[in-house]
């Protein structure tokens, strides 16, 4: 069977909830597509209602359904009427076979009825119809397509906006401004994508508590050249280090295999002479970890190819968050963590840690630069698939 590329768009409200890991989790874990694209979107008044019209045309549904989708669409995608305020929703494209009708499954219908918990339509959306049949209230929480060729359209047109209405959504109507209010980067690393599972959507479920909001997303896989800039500054740090980090094992190492004990100023000047070895070294490692290829070992022409690694990026947005993002992270080591951190939870060593967050406004607008951000890589896996 064919491979489809399908999406799944997370709606305005349910982002303001921060429902977001729980979707995430349930699209990952359960439907075992890959998710190859992420992007937020500030749809304008003609994406809205380019994107209601699109609903309206689809056979999939029953009229009154496609009308109450449509209208949702008009009503909660577009601009705020009262200040112009753009809202916010997030655009996940997942690849696989039969992939519509798995996302379909996990997602669920329209429909009244008993309410299992099962979908995600069934656990974070609502229809709530009054005495007379009448809609009372009604929240989808995700939009995605039945078949491939409503969700061709509809990818067509949402790739043909990804430039202008796409990117770093920080003008939105609950984004906070002003005051302390500061930016940071969270790197998902790719430990969490070696297989299909909850992890990543758990992971942005603990950091929901923080109570910031994502104002942008980016799924890619890190290049050579990318992890080299990214971490550049690791290896004065490492050096600096070293007596810190491993002045006592060498001590230990000496006293074992020649059994007489080192003086630590003598330590220290071996620490010294070592430093740059054991941070070129274990610099190595951090790229090759994050991309899956070793510097030394890539040809210059080559490290600006994508690696085979798997990373997602958030960003992140309002009061004081970098430190709100560092703690809710927990130290570099996890076995020094709390229950409850990210680290400890998902985390297994110094360097296989689960995520990476900025550690200064500064930082993270390096990183952000670094790993191109707003770069439209949803348009680029629409057009492979359907062309310019």
């Amino acid at each position: 069977m064919a491979k489809e590329l399908a999406f799944a768009i997370i709606n305005p409200y349910t982002i303001a909830k921060s429902r977001t890991g729980g979707i995430l989790a349930r699209y990952i874990g359960r439907t075992q597509l890959d998710l190859v694209a992420a992007r937020m979107f500030q749809p304008s008044r003609e994406l809205a209602d380019a994107y209601a019209q699109l609903i309206l045309e689809a056979e999939h549904a029953s009229p009154d359904i496609r009308q109450l989708l449509a209208d949702y669409v008009r009503r909660s995608y577009g601009p705020d009427p009262l200040t112009g305020r753009p809202r916010r929703v997030m655009f996940l494209l997942f690849e696989g076979e039969d992939a519509f009708q798995k996302i379909w499954d996990v997602t669920g219908g329209v429909t009244p009825g008993v309410v299992t918990g099962q979908t995600i339509r069934d656990t974070f959306g609502d229809y709530v119809l009054d005495e007379n049949k009448g809609v009372q209230y009604f929240e989808p929480a995700v939009m995605v397509a039945r078949e491939p060729s409503a969700g061709s359209a509809a990818l067509k047109l949402w790739a043909r906006h990804s430039v202008s209405d796409g990117g770093i959504c920080a003008e939105a109507t609950d984004v906070a401004h002003g005051g302390n209010v500061q930016r940071t980067l969270v790197l998902l690393k790719p430990d969490n994508f070696r297989f299909r599972s909850l992890r990543p959507g758990n992971i942005v479920d603990l950091l929901s508590r923080s109570g910031l909001r994502i104002v942008a997303v980016k799924k890619f896989n890190m290049t050579v050249a990318q992890a080299e800039q990214f971490y550049g500054p690791v290896v004065e740090a490492l050096e600096s280090r070293f007596f810190k980090i491993g002045g006592k094992r060498v001590g230990e190492a000496f006293q074992r295999e020649f059994e007489f004990q080192v003086p630590e100023e003598s330590i220290k000047e071996i620490c010294r002479l070592l430093g740059r070895t054991f941070a070129v070294s274990q610099f190595e490692l951090i790229v090759q970890f994050m991309t899956g290829h070793k510097p030394s070992e890539v040809p210059a022409a080559e490290k600006s190819s994508s690696g085979r690694e798997e990373c997602f990026a958030l960003v992140y947005q309002g009061p004081d968050a970098v430190r709100t993002i560092r703690q809710i992270l927990g130290p570099t080591d996890p076995s020094q963590a709390e229950p409850g951190s990210v680290r400890r939870e998902f985390g297994s060593d110094i360097m296989v840690n689960a995520a990476h967050a900025s550690d200064s406004p500064e930082n993270a607008q390096r990183e952000l630069d670094i790993i191109n951000i707003t770069e439209d890589t949803l348009g680029r896996w629409v057009s492979q698939y359907y062309g310019a």
